[in-house]
């Protein structure tokens, strides 16, 4: 059991007068960044900014807390707190405002990120993970505002779960579940859904959580009483008090930003409260002042009224310290002490000036050397070519003039010099080319690597492993295949755990995990409230502490509540920290075919263009689901599995090796050999597709019908252009809206494989009407496609080449 900070302060004075001088330090530095990175900024140098500055106090005692193996989920202004756990400099805090493409640099993002977005790296070069206990970290951040506490929720949680799983390598992860998840959060921020949803989980969840609310009063221009029912979001949150003898609730600490004594005094109760008890606690700093205003996009003071302005001037938590520490003395063994002399403050505000400085030009100095790097590979073989052609001299000439020059200037020039040159073969020509190519890979790599796993982890690296039957092998329902499996997965992967609404107690609201609760425990097999957006966070902070777990979201159209984390959150981790992260959360969801607007939506073209960066599996039926689930837990990467609705109750072969055949990822599957057209679709409308293809064939067309499978990573080894080759007409099939999910279809089929080469025929698409279902089997019926609807399109395509052969139907 780790002790609290209560726990560990019998310190002598020296040692006393020494943190209480690093602290002022590490505040002044931070403030002086503050202050030179929004003039780096109004000078060009940097693109935006958005600082810490007037949070240095409450960030530096909440760092005395936060120890190795802690994680933060925060907010973009955090850095004095990032400075105090050494997970940032001043170099890279500059590196990071001028997009410094380097992972040395910049290790946070790599230049992907504006400013204030902070993160440590939880991978090895490899992609393996590192021993999380070992440091202190931080969760890459992310802008939306609020978007940040879901995924707290469950950095949170996997501490409870730690406490009660252990498998091999969770040490790695957690020791005895001692760990806090620290978030912190804008006052305004709070007027957020996910911000309430996210408190409300954790206090019926008991989860070891702090969060830091830095309240100045305003959300951006808009005061704090026009932003929610109370001013006081203190005063709004004391329902939520736990009352003694009750295990619900969370702890509540309202304090000054401005009063260093008493912010110490309050970290170290709500990390008591936390670690000990694993008790939420909310930590409400009042009092923060913002001395350059909100960003760099604009002033304060057009919102700001003289009376206010001076206040923020006179309760600066610097200002405030300063005098506190001038003001301090002691009498120790008849001599009286003191912590510094303003002499001394004064001397550190100078080191603190200087150490800025030094960090800002070390960054920029570096950052202008990948350029001049870059313009000394590729301008000398520019200025080879400028001889032989006007506009590359025009070009050349432009680039020269310019002031200040960027990555994307050189690339212009380059770009413009080899269009200008089209047709031309010379040396000096191949000579830019070659250049080109290399330093293109290099950016490529700099800017659009790692949206996806480049691990041996990856899960186009999983091996397929086919269903095994026997004479023995049962039919049963779907459901039954599923849940079998979901009892090896839990049997043979201890880190794996399953939570949503009705999951737990009933065993989900088709029997997929039937007994699995009584079998594996309600820690392992959960309820939740009705929550999609936090359940989806408690998904993405358990993944990224090295728990697999599975978050199921009891129907298509509710992932609908999630788009929000799954976009801006999990899609990104992997990107935005250049392979510094990642979350390889399983998404469950069963949709298509029930009844009605709500329950029977297909919005997978939402999810694809919206969720780029997770795995789309769209199985036909259970097995396959089951396959896949079987994948994905060796992968790591996210996805989001798409069960058939009807297929729960449908029979089914069940396979004599549960829990170890998979599904290949990117791999279509042809489950009806044909000769005239191909037929592509996936998940239900596949059993329709089928049941079409065999009415084509009473009428003389034989379709081969393609299951997609999974629809990102698509068709890696382009099988479907091969069928098209040999039918030479395509129709694509889907239960989604016109332009939808069969528009990324077709794109990847006659763009990215060529089809378009082999066709006779246009393309056709067959999807649903453009609104909701509507309720019962006629709804059904009149809006999605129906066989009759396939038929007659499919028909139709035959009798326009032949009409002879196929006569018109209407």
């Amino acid at each position: 059991m780790q002790t609290t900070y209560i726990e560990t302060q019998q310190i002598s004075f020296q040692d006393f007068k020494n943190q209480i001088l690093e602290d002022y330090r590490l505040g002044r530095i931070s403030r002086e960044m503050s202050y030179l990175g929004r003039r780096e900024v109004l000078t060009g140098k940097a693109k935006f900014g958005i600082f810490g500055d007037g949070k240095e106090l409450p960030q530096l005692a909440m760092a005395k807390v936060f120890r190795n193996g802690d994680f933060r989920s925060g907010y973009y202004r955090d850095q004095t707190f990032a400075l105090a756990i050494n997970a940032l400099t001043a170099e890279s805090f500059f590196a990071q405002m001028y997009a410094d493409t380097s992972v040395e640099r910049e290790p946070a993002s790599a230049g992907r990120q504006m400013n204030g977005h902070f993160a440590t790296r939880s991978l090895n070069e490899d992609g393996s993970w590192k021993d999380l206990t070992a440091q202190k970290n931080i969760s890459s951040d992310i802008s939306p505002t609020a978007g940040q506490m879901p995924r707290l929720l469950g950095l949170a949680q996997a501490s409870t779960i730690y406490k009660n799983v252990k498998f091999d390598g969770s040490e790695k992860f957690s020791r005895e579940g001692n760990e806090i998840a620290f978030g912190t959060i804008g006052d305004a921020s709070t007027a957020e859904g996910h911000f309430w949803e996210t408190l409300n989980a954790a206090c019926a969840l008991q989860v070891p959580m702090i969060v830091s609310i830095w309240d100045d009063g305003y959300g951006i221009s808009v005061p704090t009483k026009n932003q929610r029912a109370k001013a006081d979001i203190s005063e709004m949150l004391s329902g939520f008090q736990r009352k003694e003898g009750e295990n619900q609730g969370c702890e509540i600490i309202q304090v000054k930003a401005w009063d260093y004594a008493a912010l110490l005094d309050a970290y170290a109760k709500a990390e008591h409260f936390a670690r000990t008890e694993s008790v939420p606690v909310v930590v409400h700093v009042v009092d923060v002042t913002q001395p350059q205003g909100h960003s760099t996009s604009g002033s304060h003071e057009r919102y700001k009224n003289e009376e206010r302005l001076a206040w923020e001037a006179e309760f600066d938590g610097l200002v405030k310290f300063k005098e506190w520490i001038l003001n301090y003395s002691i009498e120790i063994d008849g001599k009286e002490e003191v912590i510094a002399t303003a002499e001394e403050l004064e001397a550190i505000d100078e080191d603190a000036k200087k150490t800025a400085k030094a960090g800002q030009k070390t960054a920029w100095d570096s950052y202008q050397t990948a350029i001049k790097e870059l313009i000394q590979s590729v301008v000398p073989l520019v200025e080879n070519i400028k001889g032989q052609n006007a506009e590359v001299e025009a070009a050349l000439t432009h680039f020269n003039k310019l002031v200040s020059k960027a990555k994307k200037d050189v690339f212009h020039l380059a770009r413009k010099t080899l269009l200008a040159t089209r047709g031309t073969n010379s040396a000096e020509r191949n000579q830019l080319m070659q250049k080109y190519n290399e330093v293109s890979e290099i950016e490529k790599d700099n800017y659009s690597s790692h949206l996806y796993s480049q691990s041996e982890w990856k899960a186009e690296n999983i091996q397929e492993i086919k269903p095994v039957y026997s004479d023995s092998s049962e039919d049963v329902d779907g459901r039954v295949v599923i849940r079998n499996n979901f009892d090896k997965i839990f049997e043979k992967y201890p880190e794996t755990l399953i939570f949503g609404e009705d999951t737990g107690n009933i065993g989900d609201v088709n029997q997929g995990l039937e007994g699995m609760q009584e079998k594996y425990g309600a820690l392992r097999i959960a309820d939740t409230g009705i929550r999609e957006a936090t359940i989806l966070g408690q998904g993405i902070g358990m993944a990224m502490r090295g728990l697999r777990p599975i978050a199921e979201i009891q129907y298509l159209d509710y992932v609908l509540y999630c788009l929000q984390g799954m976009s801006d959150d999990l899609a990104t981790v992997h990107y935005r920290t250049k392979g510094g992260q990642k979350a390889p959360l399983i998404i469950r969801t069963r949709g298509h075919r029930l009844e009605g607007i709500w329950h029977s939506g297909s919005p997978m073209a939402g999810i694809l263009n919206l969720s780029k960066g997770i795995l789309v599996l769209v199985p036909r039926n259970l097995t396959k689901a089951a396959g896949f689930y079987n994948t994905m837990l060796q992968a790591d990467e996210p996805a989001i599995i798409v069960e058939c609705l009807n297929g729960y109750r449908l029979k089914e072969k069940q396979p004599d090796n549960l829990g170890e055949f998979t599904v290949p990822v990117g791999k279509i599957e042809v489950t009806k050999e044909g000769k005239d057209v191909t037929l592509v679709t996936y998940g239900s409308t596949w059993r329709i597709v089928t049941e079409a293809a065999n009415e084509l064939e009473k009428l003389g067309i034989s379709a081969e019908v393609i299951d997609i499978q999974s629809l990102i990573p698509f068709d890696l080894s382009h099988e479907i252009a091969e069928s098209v080759k040999k039918t030479n007409r395509l129709v694509v099939i889907d239960e989604d809206v016109e332009g939808g999910t069969t528009g990324f279809i077709l794109q990847q089929i006659l763009e990215k494989q060529k089809a378009f080469r082999y066709l006779d025929s246009d393309p056709l698409t067959i999807s649903a009407n453009d609104h909701r279902p509507a309720y019962a089997s006629d709804g059904d019926y009149f809006s999605k496609p129906s066989t009759d609807d396939m038929v007659e399109k499919i028909y139709a395509m035959f009798n326009e080449t032949n009409p002879q052969k196929y006569p018109a139907i209407f």
